[in-house]
């Protein structure tokens, strides 16, 4: 399971102890994210890895949002998802003046080494469900699991 390398999208990866560092600056410390003190607006949401034999699935929870909110791109090995977020609401008297105007803005962006060789990139899929968005990345045939295979004793 670990072909499929995480990166926050700062364009370097720890493979030894990316569980690390990942889990210490995401932490909900608290009731807020540190991250939050550095990029306000940020939040990173939860993301499960599913390896099964065929391919891997990346479980994005992203519920409120909207399909056309997320953005999966492929650049080379690198997979990164985003997603930004407005939303604005008026509430206005009947002279057409402001009683109250708010606004907000969610933005984040998760990055994902793909093992060379190991995948179909040009397979990649993703579909947005009940707030989870899934991400899935076939593997090639070589990275497939092999069947176990008995081998006669002479």
């Amino acid at each position: 399971m670990r072909d499929l390398v995480k990166s926050n999208g700062n364009g370097t990866t720890f493979p030894s102890l990316p569980s690390f560092f990942d889990d210490f600056f995401t932490r909900d410390w608290f009731g807020s994210r540190l991250t939050d003190w550095w990029m306000p607006g940020a939040t990173l949401p939860a993301v499960n890895v599913v390896e099964n034999d065929n391919d891997f699935v990346i479980e994005v929870a992203a519920p409120g949002m909207n399909r056309k909110d997320f953005k999966v791109e492929l650049d080379d090995d690198l997979l990164t998802i985003s997603s930004e977020r407005e939303d604005k609401k008026e509430e206005t008297d009947d002279h057409g003046r402001y009683t109250r105007k708010e606004f907000s803005y969610q933005s984040f962006h998760r990055s994902f080494r793909l093992p060379e060789g190991r995948v179909l990139g040009d397979k990649v899929s993703a579909r947005y469900q009940n707030g989870i968005l899934y991400v899935t990345v076939p593997k090639s045939e070589e990275a497939k699991a092999k069947p176990v295979r008995q081998i006669a004793v002479a």
